[in-house]
């Protein structure tokens, strides 16, 4: 009656291994430490590690430990101190093609890590996490909107046969368009106030043989420009975010032009710089057969052509840009054909120009020109002056196989990590207006080391509570009952370990109300053990009726409450999202522990003899 086959056993001794050994990675602590990797994406040199650990050794730098691989270099210390001083003495030797971002480094033991077990990460609340601030440059966006509507402007005269000798747009000042007579630059200021003075205040200008009219930007126009620029790119960064998995991130503006970046928990600082900060885009450009790149390296570059290098080589590339990144709607990194990284592109609809190069040049080979924006700081007139700078880099050449639509293949790239970063990039879209980090640092708990105390003490005190009277009251089914709950809260490490799940403070009073939840559920079978033991029932069929019985009302009552957490997790705020998931998987895990285990423990110990009493707080009865 009361008795288990061995698979059942075998099945929660496996569950419990598994939920032990992915819990256990919570208990080891983490270290300070620095990672570096190459901004490229590309693997680090032994040069390069060895010119890290040369600065180590002559700044007298003492560190725990060097890890190497591929991609990235993780150096640990023993003193946050000696970690901030050792990132800006690297910063200042490898320069900026590199990341030199802080970490905190757990200290699990590499055969967990191999298996996927590592620690849970902790909400801003609890162990802190990363902070950015960066700065986006609006002025950059202004220049943009002024050219194009210049383009705009001067298509507008053209079409309506009035001659202009130049024009010139500025980010502060608008645009000027040049005139030969003042009659022709009023016939143009009414043609252009007509269409463009919604959004334009025009006035004219004489600036000696010319007749200049000047179009700057309304006042109402400037402010919609720069808050739009701001609304995009936090869009954008909130998508790099979830890409990157972060639970419960914060971005929001701060200021006229600033946005603030909150990782709690973040583990890889280096990747989550590199991708958040990167404002690149791509472009396919056809390579140019026609002429020797060996010989432009030499001499003079074509006209209609530039010299670019790809894997160590010269090559040029025709100037005339196939197909820009902005059309870009889906790209997903993948295998390609040839077994070497690849991002698959859908594009925005059938892109005419792209389409017909393609066809036309069957045979040839197209690059793909990555264009990065980077900044750097200069010093103009005694001042510190953001300056921005492009950087064009072939990362893909490939042969035309047969004409391109909407979907396509990058293949060729140097690394999986490269291509799922690029992916990444593309997928999340290129930001409207360059954005740089003016700050970042690491952030403690936020509700201070006293309520983090008082948070955990908390569960322990609620935990240590329940024990004691289950202990009491239901005497040897009160000890299954602790150990269930113990195991209870193991799982729900274990699971929030697992599925990378960020632990904050609502998250542990969601472990707390658990606890008296699972609990509750052997209350329900203790009770109905006792009532039929009390009406004369044998205790082997007590205990079988009492979990039979007790099963449906347990579901019930679990499911309607696992109803609410779902409404919680889909509708809440960041805060009470962390409270559901902790309740979700408790009330999951519970039902594990408080029925199967503790049924498990008590057919175990009751199930194969013949038994006059069992220990469940009270006086067996005689039976009738």
């Amino acid at each position: 009656m009361n008795q288990y086959p061995l698979w059942r056993y075998l099945l929660l001794i496996t569950l419990i291994v598994i939920g032990i050994v992915y819990a256990v990675p919570n208990f080891y602590g983490e270290d300070p430490a620095i990672q570096i990797s190459a901004q490229s994406g590309l693997p680090l040199t032994m040069q390069t590690v060895d010119q890290v650990k040369q600065a180590l050794k002559d700044n007298h730098l003492s560190y725990r430990s060097i890890t190497e691989n591929k991609l990235n270099l993780l150096i640990r210390f023993t003193d946050i101190n000696v970690q901030l001083k050792t990132q800006d003495l690297i910063k200042q030797v490898l320069g900026d093609n590199y990341t030199v971002a802080l970490n905190l480094a757990p200290r699990t033991p590499t055969w967990l890590l191999a298996i996927g077990a590592e620690p849970m990460k902790l909400g801003l609340d609890l162990r802190g996490g990363v902070h950015f601030t960066l700065a986006v440059d609006t002025q950059a966006m202004l220049k943009t909107r002024s050219l194009t509507d210049l383009h705009s402007m001067t298509d507008v005269l053209r079409n309506a046969d009035i001659r202009y000798s130049g024009e010139a747009a500025h980010a502060a000042k608008g645009i000027t368009i040049n005139f030969r007579s003042s009659a022709v630059r009023s016939q143009a200021m009414k043609l252009l106030s007509g269409q463009f003075g919604s959004d334009y205040l025009f006035n004219t200008v004489d600036s000696g043989n010319n007749d200049q009219l000047r179009g700057m930007l309304r006042e109402n126009t400037l402010a919609d420009i720069e808050s739009n620029a701001i609304d995009q790119n936090m869009t954008i960064l909130r998508n790099r975010v979830n890409a990157l998995g972060v639970s419960e991130a914060v971005v929001q503006r701060q200021g006229l032009d600033r946005i603030s970046v909150d990782l709690p928990g973040i583990q890889d600082t280096a990747r989550a710089k590199d991708l958040i900060g990167k404002v690149a885009t791509i472009r396919f450009q056809m390579v140019d057969e026609e002429h020797d790149p060996i010989a432009a390296l030499n001499g003079t570059v074509p006209f209609g052509s530039r010299l670019y290098t790809y894997q160590g080589r010269p090559i040029l590339l025709q100037n005339q840009i196939v197909l820009r990144g902005d059309a870009i709607t889906s790209a997903q990194a993948t295998i390609g054909d040839d077994g070497r990284p690849a991002v698959n592109i859908r594009l925005s609809g059938l892109q005419t120009l792209f389409a017909k190069m393609t066809s036309e040049n069957i045979g040839k080979r197209m690059a793909t020109v990555y264009v990065e924006t980077k900044t750097s700081t200069q010093m103009v007139n005694g001042k510190p002056q953001i300056v921005q700078h492009q950087v064009e880099t072939v990362i893909s050449v490939a042969t035309i196989q047969s004409a391109l639509g909407n979907s396509f293949q990058i293949t060729g790239l140097d690394s999986q990590r490269y291509a799922q970063n690029l992916a990444l990039q593309l997928q999340s879209g290129a930001y409207s207006a360059p954005v740089t980090f003016i700050q970042e640092r690491l952030v403690g708990p936020s509700l201070g080391a006293e309520n983090i105390h008082i948070g955990i003490l908390s569960t322990e005190i609620g935990s240590l509570a329940v024990i004691i009277f289950m202990l009491f009251y239901y005497r040897f089914f009160g000890v299954f009952a602790d150990m269930a709950l113990l195991l209870n809260i193991v799982f729900i490490v274990a699971v929030m370990s697992i599925i990378h799940a960020t632990m904050s403070l609502p998250g542990i009073a969601g472990i707390v109300l658990t606890v008296g939840m699972a609990v509750d559920a052997n209350v329900l079978i203790n009770e109905r053990i006792r009532e039929e033991l009390r009406n004369g029932m044998s205790p082997q069929a007590s205990i079988y009726v009492g979990y039979e019985r007790a099963f449906s009302t347990i579901v019930d009552a679990n499911v309607t409450t696992l109803i609410v957490a779902v409404v919680l997790f889909a509708l809440g705020s960041s805060s009470v999202k962390g409270f559901a998931v902790t309740l979700i998987i408790g009330l999951i895990t519970s039902m594990v522990t408080s029925i199967f285990f503790t049924r498990a423990l008590v057919n175990l110990i009751y199930g194969r003899r013949n038994i006059k009493s069992i220990s469940i707080g009270i006086k067996n009865p005689v039976m009738k």
